[in-house]
């Protein structure tokens, strides 16, 4: 098989047994009848051909959208599971050190995303000693879009 058919190659894979298991209604597998499987399974097709066809770039985009859809789908069938939009960036800062591990490139923003969502994510549990934290977190919280924009800006002007 082509190097370049491979990662279409995995998705329909993925999307044929998706729809195979879906079709035999496997008592224990309901639920994981629903759209948050394919995003799942379109990540998990992202990282194999990362793997397997030596296209790191790929590992990044695939543990986004395999994280995204592993939360999604926690959202929707576990009511244990942490709502808080931090959630998003912890997923972003383990895709960085997924890449980092074959590239040896964003270690540094996957562990400050990482910390920082854990932060976010435990910022009603801090103790009375990190109180001063509650106010950066407040700044973030309110204007983190505005943070997103300067920082995208900033990568598109930064020099190589």
């Amino acid at each position: 098989m082509k190097k370049q058919n491979a990662l279409l190659a995995y998705i329909l894979i993925g999307v044929g047994l998706f729809f195979l298991l879906k079709q035999l209604k496997i008592p224990v597998l309901t639920d994981f009848y629903s759209w948050q499987t394919l995003l799942i399974v379109v990540g998990l097709a992202l990282l194999i051909h990362g793997y397997s066809a030596k296209h790191y770039q790929n590992l990044f985009s695939g543990t986004v959208v395999l994280g995204i859809g592993i939360h999604l789908h926690g959202l929707a069938h576990y009511s244990f599971w942490i709502d808080h939009w931090a959630v998003y960036i912890l997923i972003v800062g383990i895709a960085f050190i997924i890449q980092y591990t074959k590239s040896k490139k964003g270690l540094f923003p996957g562990l400050l995303l990482i910390l920082l969502s854990v932060l976010l994510i435990f910022s009603n549990q801090l103790s009375i000693q990190f109180k001063w934290l509650y106010d950066i977190i407040h700044i973030i919280e309110r204007f983190w879009p505005i943070i997103l924009i300067v920082i995208g800006f900033y990568l598109l002007k930064k020099k190589k």
